[in-house]
């Protein structure tokens, strides 16, 4: 099988990509910085056995995964900035993703993996903006992406939006993904998710897509 079919899209398998957003230590694991803020949500969507579905199904599939981590903080970074935005400023004073650190390694259960990519860090919300990630997909030949990580209404939204910007055929996952709110994810999938991506989707549907795939490539 070298297609698969979700809510009337079809994706090339060669030619699709699962982009996982900030798959650190310092959002993911019980102690890090960024826990606290999206547990509640987290826990509710059942987000850590979701991403382990989704990556699971895809790379059982022979997908291309794609690994978009954040800029990992170091002592100095924002120093003679005319303008770091709030986002960066409140990343910088907790020292998120320190580089060295534990909270800037990547979470055991979602390292990457022979064959993964790993695109240049991104420094705002998108993971496409200063970095190599487009170049990195283009030489791969990828015209669609699934979206997972963190958070859905920053980096997740960011980095959609600027896929479609450039031509990519986005999929957002609802449950692989966590946010500080429910209102934010309501946002991000309700409200702002239907005005540019082409498919907004669950786990369950995409190891229901995948899972035929997996078992013709092994």
């Amino acid at each position: 099988m070298s297609s698969v079919t979700i809510e009337n899209s079809t994706y090339d398998l060669g030619r699709t990509a699962l982009l996982f957003v900030d798959p650190y230590n310092d959002f993911l694991a019980d102690a890090g910085k960024l826990w606290p803020m999206v547990k509640d949500v987290a826990e509710a969507v059942g987000l850590h056995a979701n991403l382990k579905k989704v990556v699971g199904a895809v790379r059982q599939s022979g997908t291309q995964v794609v690994i978009v981590p954040h800029h990992r903080w170091k002592d100095g970074d924002l120093d003679g900035w005319d303008h770091p935005n709030p986002y960066m400023v409140a990343g910088y004073q907790r020292k998120t993703f320190e580089e060295g650190t534990w909270g800037g390694e990547w979470h055991p259960d979602f390292a990457p993996e022979p064959g993964d990519l790993i695109c240049s860090e991104h420094w705002g919300s998108s993971g496409f903006a200063n970095t190599n990630l487009d170049m990195l997909l283009k030489q791969k030949g990828i015209t669609h992406v699934i979206l997972i990580g963190l958070i859905a209404n920053t980096c997740i939204e960011s980095t959609a939006k600027f896929a479609v910007e450039l031509g990519y055929h986005v999929t957002l996952v609802r449950d692989a993904t966590a946010a500080a709110s429910p209102q934010a994810m309501t946002c991000a999938h309700d409200i702002n998710g239907p005005t540019y991506a082409h498919v907004i989707t669950t786990t369950g549907e995409i190891v229901a897509a995948f899972a035929p795939a997996a078992q013709t490539a092994a």
